[in-house]
């Protein structure tokens, strides 16, 4: 079993969220949303060589992903504008399901993530989007 396949048996046989495999180690975390992300980039973790699996990947999380360098993400979902977010950085995704958009927890509208980040193609401004609006959502 290759990385990516082992990273994504544990997505798909456990609670976690989001896993990363490499040759030697594992990143596992069952925090919502791009929360586990976020926190690899403040803690300066490269996911260079990591196989990841998600369970699903809006705009905004491809863009971190692309900021922490991952090598190939298997996801059960994923919206259009994030599989062309992580084609156009050369980061191989195999996925369940290709949906136009990422809705949010209560299904009422869109993620707000991805809306947020929807006209962006820098994921440095991408980065200082999703921390605003997290910022904005929180004090809400």
């Amino acid at each position: 079993m290759n990385n990516l396949e082992h990273a994504e048996n544990l997505l798909k046989n456990s609670d976690f969220t989001c896993v990363c495999c490499n040759d030697t180690e594992m990143l596992t975390s069952r925090k919502r949303e791009v929360a586990p992300l976020l926190e690899w980039l403040d803690s300066s973790i490269s996911l260079k060589e990591f196989s990841t699996a998600d369970k699903v990947i809006g705009k905004g999380a491809a863009f971190l992903y692309v900021l922490l360098d991952v090598r190939e993400i298997y996801t059960n979902v994923i919206s259009k504008s994030a599989l062309e977010t992580l084609e156009n950085h050369h980061i191989p995704v195999t996925y369940d399901v290709l949906t136009e958009a990422i809705r949010n927890r209560d299904n009422t509208g869109f993620c707000p993530i991805e809306t947020a980040v929807s006209d962006i193609s820098d994921p440095q401004k991408a980065l200082f989007v999703i921390r605003e609006t997290l910022a904005k959502i929180q004090k809400s």
